[in-house]
């Protein structure tokens, strides 16, 4: 995989020539890990695909998008870092990378987090909150499946702050980084699954690859079918008009034996 360009620098001011000092130690880099081992229940590898694929298919042509990579905010240590569920960074068409730096890139926009049974081991949520602030992502978004009442918890980034949108806000599930809609849809095998839709009632949701294919065949179904009902209807109209100059031809022929008999 290709990494993402560094962000571009002015040129630092020329230096003198460093004298061969003698040190106590020799310099050690900070190493920042690509991936770390940690389990996964199928269903959360699932339901965090499935989102990211819905917003790669959406914005790539507009906004990069990463699903379980470490997002690291702090240069001097790995240990400061992130791995959202999914999360997108706008103004930068999508490319692909192995750990998203934000004092190269810039932090995301918007984080998503979908509770499992494998979180288990991670940091309790008020931690992984004052993470979020630290790392300067500015739209959280919370989904628990299991949470029939109120699956879906979102906070803004607010004077250096998160504060969590209040449960009767009548914008709650607005998705204001992306102009659209959060919502629930209950999915055969998954169950209920974090869905975007372009309308507040949810009813236009962006679709997932196999739903954008599927309604792709059948919008080229749709098309050949037109095309044959226009084909059938061009065909019955040449007909109709070929008769009718068989009928003008014939009526011409019976006036002209008409003149042609003696009077």
């Amino acid at each position: 995989m290709s990494a993402i360009e560094p962000t571009v620098r002015p040129p630092a001011a020329p230096r003198r020539p460093m004298r061969a000092h003698v040190y106590s130690r020799p310099p050690e880099p900070v190493y920042f890990p690509e991936a770390e081992e940690a389990l996964e229940t199928n269903r959360h590898l699932e339901l965090r695909t499935a989102l990211y694929l819905i917003l790669k298919r959406e914005l790539a042509h507009t906004a990069t998008l990463g699903s379980d990579q470490f997002v690291y905010w702090d240069p001097r240590t790995s240990k400061k870092r992130l791995t959202p569920d999914a999360f997108v960074r706008l103004g930068v068409p999508h490319r692909t990378f192995r750990t998203w730096k934000t004092w190269l890139h810039g932090a995301p926009d918007l984080g998503v987090e979908i509770v499992s049974d494998s979180d288990e081991g991670e940091p309790d949520w008020d931690e992984k909150l004052e993470r979020y602030r630290a790392a300067g992502i500015r739209e959280i978004v919370r989904f628990h499946p299991e949470d029939r009442e109120r699956p879906i918890h979102i906070w803004d980034a607010l004077d250096g702050d998160l504060v969590e949108r209040a449960p009767d806000d009548p914008d709650l599930r607005a998705c204001e980084t992306l102009g659209l809609w959060w919502t629930v849809v209950e999915d055969r095998s998954l169950g209920p699954m974090l869905r975007l839709a372009r309308d507040r009632e949810g009813h236009d949701l962006l679709p997932t690859p196999d739903e954008a294919e599927a309604q792709a065949r059948e919008a080229e179904a749709r098309a050949r079918e037109s095309e044959a009902k226009v084909r059938e209807a061009n065909e019955k109209l040449q007909a109709e008009v070929q008769a009718l100059r068989a009928e003008l031809a014939q009526a011409k022929g019976k006036r002209r034996t008409r003149r042609r008999s003696p009077g």
